[in-house]
């Protein structure tokens, strides 16, 4: 039930507790589901139960669950568990929540509007969490890094294994269902608990032709062709946090076009990375990016930002994006996502996961380092 350890989660506690003395705050009451098991360790299905963690300014922190899931939360390191009956119940779970709390000032960091109405006086909100999640320590960077590990196995069984299942007849969901099948395996095997700590541990997507025209297509009973591109985008979490790798391949053979489309997304990727620094904005890198693209010739072909951050989530702040003008710190972790997207035609897209150091960024997505794009032809 704590993935990273007692100490880790205890830590962001004490942690937490320090912000809240500097900003005069009695105590914080954690709702976000993802902000929960960050600071607690307690991994829960997200339903229209709320959970809660109550962290006060000093002392032991609190649980606040519904009763269904009491010995679920007894598994954690908190020893304060405290029960409401059920959703949505005579007093909302939220309100209760607060007046369980009992402090003066108390902020919480995520509450619909009109609950956020009915709490009263002393109640304010604050991201401050979602803002402590975004630089990692070094315990979570070394599962996002094997997450990554993940993600570049998927990617060499894609290379591996299916020139062999387009050749047999094969469609983007046979491609899809041996790489995630493969990976799953490994990840059963070797990490074993920790795989099944979080459903859909390794996900992903394959689609081909002017289908990877679509920067969110999903993979269909379909047969990719001679000389069309196959764009595989694959997801994968160790102890709930994620990392992402993907990679642009060709069917057969890779005419001159293409080979421009793919060797400019290979520029753009290293652009991002060589970018990816300590004291720079998350627009910067973004601007220097998309310049790449825009510098090949292929602007119009630009659908989306070059990357996002991850983490526990999949998808977290800071963006990668305009408009973005966060400082990039050391261990901050990014996605890297060149795309190129030509309707009816075809599509690129290039995945790495980044990390922000002092120095240069440290890329623990490998796939694309050791694969450029003259070793992604797919041999039928």
């Amino acid at each position: 039930m704590m993935p990273l350890g007692e100490p880790f989660y205890r830590r962001k506690v004490e942690q937490i507790q320090t912000k809240l003395d500097d900003d005069n705050l009695d105590g914080m009451l954690l709702i976000d589901t993802h902000n929960v098991m960050y600071a607690s360790g307690f991994i829960h299905t997200e339903s229209e139960r709320p959970i809660g963690l109550f962290i006060p300014k000093s002392g032991a922190p609190a649980l606040f669950v519904p009763l269904l899931e009491l010995e679920n939360a007894g598994d954690t390191w908190i020893g304060d568990i405290r029960t409401y009956f059920e959703y949505p119940g005579e007093t909302y779970p939220v309100n209760w929540m607060v007046e369980e709390a009992g402090v003066k000032n108390l902020a919480i960091d995520h509450v619909s509007h009109d609950v956020f109405m009915t709490l009263g006086d002393g109640v304010t909100t604050s991201n401050m969490v979602n803002q402590m999640r975004w630089v990692k320590e070094p315990e979570e960077l070394e599962v996002i890094k094997q997450a990554a590990r993940y993600a570049d196995y998927c990617l060499e069984q894609v290379l591996e294994n299916a020139g062999d299942i387009i050749r047999d007849g094969g469609t983007e969901l046979d491609i899809l269902r041996q790489c995630i099948g493969a990976t799953s395996e490994k990840m059963k095997s070797e990490i074993g608990e920790q795989f099944r700590l979080r459903k859909g541990a390794v996900v992903g997507t394959v689609h081909s032709g002017p289908r990877a025209a679509l920067p969110h297509g999903s993979p269909i009973a379909r047969q990719p062709l001679m000389g069309e591109t196959v764009i595989a985008g694959i997801g994968a979490s160790v102890a709930g946090y994620h990392a992402e790798s993907g990679a642009t391949f060709v069917v057969g053979d890779a005419d001159d076009d293409t080979m421009h489309c793919l060797k400019a997304a290979k520029d753009c990727d290293e652009t991002a990375i060589a970018a990816l620094k300590a004291g720079a904005t998350c627009a910067s890198v973004n601007e220097a990016a998309l310049a790449v693209l825009k510098e090949a010739g292929l602007g119009d072909a630009i659908r989306h930002r070059i990357g996002h951050g991850m983490g526990i989530q999949g998808h977290e702040a800071p963006w990668l994006a305009p408009g973005d003008n966060t400082i990039l710190e050391p261990n901050m972790v990014f996605s890297n996502e060149p795309g190129i997207y030509r309707p009816d035609k075809d599509g690129y897209r290039l995945i790495d996961t980044m990390i922000v150091t002092d120095g240069d960024a440290i890329v623990p997505s490998r796939f694309l380092a050791e694969h450029p794009p003259e070793q992604r032809i797919l041999k039928i």
